[in-house]
């Protein structure tokens, strides 16, 4: 008889993906034998980027994970349900979860005790963020992008170019007079220089 197989469910919105993300996704990835990264609508956030627009990049990031077939092992599907009820669709027992700080895990905390009263039979892994991506999020990568810096550090050099786009765009469409720095050509600066 064939062992089940494991499928994990990664949630986020993902606006933008940072490399905190692809991190955890690479890590995820080696845990479970398909892992499902679901990307939210979650317009009372407020993104940046159209869902699709998330999808697409998030698909991008994923599909340049080449080592170990891991790529192969990885979907990428937008959801604009209740999580569980998305998890349960995918036939997934597992949902993962990053943390970086312990700001982040009363809220983590909390929402995998109500995860568990909808459906005991999914469990909630955590994953600590590696430490060089433990202060990484997308709103401060927003922030700082938004007001010209550079978030090459921050994020994979393709996201990067994506954002300088997008805040040239609002720029010129009247939301900000900073010019931006397109370092992310060059890549990014190194940390200890």
């Amino acid at each position: 008889m064939a062992a089940e197989q494991r499928i994990g469910v990664y949630p986020g919105t993902f606006d933008p993906v940072t490399n905190g993300h692809v991190d955890i996704i690479r890590r995820a990835a080696g845990v479970v034998d398909k892992l499902v990264v679901a990307v939210a609508i979650n317009a009372g956030k407020n993104p940046l980027f159209t869902l699709d627009e998330r999808v697409a990049m998030v698909r991008q990031e994923t599909a340049a994970m080449t080592e170990n077939g891991i790529a192969s092992r990885i979907e990428v599907r937008p959801f604009d349900n209740l999580l569980m009820d998305f998890t349960v669709s995918v036939g997934a027992r597992v949902i993962i979860r990053g943390l970086r700080a312990v700001s982040d895990f009363e809220y983590e905390f909390q929402m995998a005790g109500m995860n568990a009263r909808l459906n005991s039979a999914v469990e909630t892994l955590f994953l600590m963020a590696s430490d060089r991506h433990q202060f990484i999020s997308s709103r401060f990568v927003k922030e700082i992008g938004r007001l010209g810096g550079d978030v090459g550090h921050f994020v994979p050099p393709r996201i990067a170019k994506r954002l300088v786009e997008r805040f040239e765009q609002e720029r010129k469409a009247g939301g900000g007079a900073v010019k931006l720095r397109q370092t992310f050509r060059d890549g990014p600066a190194d940390p200890d220089g």
